[in-house]
């Protein structure tokens, strides 16, 4: 049972991030975004019974939750701790879960060219973008690559936040620009 270590603003100003003192998982980031993905995550499916909840973003160590602005901070992490306190601890389950994340870089969809350079992207997100986004209590994964596009997705606090879309989309596609200046990096 995880204990909450702290508990932290973060700049999306209707998301909070819980810093625990136990993991929930082992690098595996679990991120929902309705009452219906969570159905099968009984931690997630709790936390969306809580009435305003509408996104549910964790791993490792943090947790971030995200309201839709009707609730009252102080009252909304009162009952939030509760099914986070009572949620279990990483379980060895996590390590297994990672490898259905390395589908993306399946040989059979991507040329060797392009796996080259999603590697490269990963990595760059890996150093660069990655700990910043964490820190605030999101995260950016790769969806995929069609062409010139890299597709990618907002977790966490990230999912809903304004500077998301603007400031740190350019930031990434500027990174990206230094591997394949012919990408453009979309949101999905």
């Amino acid at each position: 049972m995880p204990k909450i270590a702290d508990i932290e603003v973060t700049p999306n100003p209707n998301a909070r991030k819980f810093i625990l003192k136990e993991p929930l998982t082992w690098g595996i980031a679990h991120s929902f975004d309705s009452a219906q993905e969570a159905e099968a995550d009984s931690l997630a499916r709790a936390l969306f019974a809580i009435e305003g909840v509408t996104n549910v973003f964790y791993v490792d160590h943090w947790l971030t939750v995200t309201q839709d602005g009707s609730a009252e901070w102080t009252s909304l992490l009162k009952q939030l701790a509760v099914p986070i306190r009572e949620a279990p601890a990483a379980e060895e389950r996590s390590e297994s879960l990672g490898a259905a994340n390395s589908a993306l870089l399946d040989p059979e969809r991507y040329s060797v060219e392009e796996l080259e350079k999603l590697v490269a992207i990963s990595e760059l997100l890996d150093e660069r973008v990655r700990p910043f986004l964490q820190g605030d209590g999101g995260d950016i994964f790769i969806v995929g690559l069609e062409g010139n596009q890299l597709q990618v997705h907002y977790q966490g606090a990230c999912g809903s936040c304004p500077s998301s879309l603007s400031g740190t989309l350019a930031g990434i596609e500027g990174l990206v620009h230094q591997i394949d200046p012919m990408l453009e990096v979309v949101p999905v």
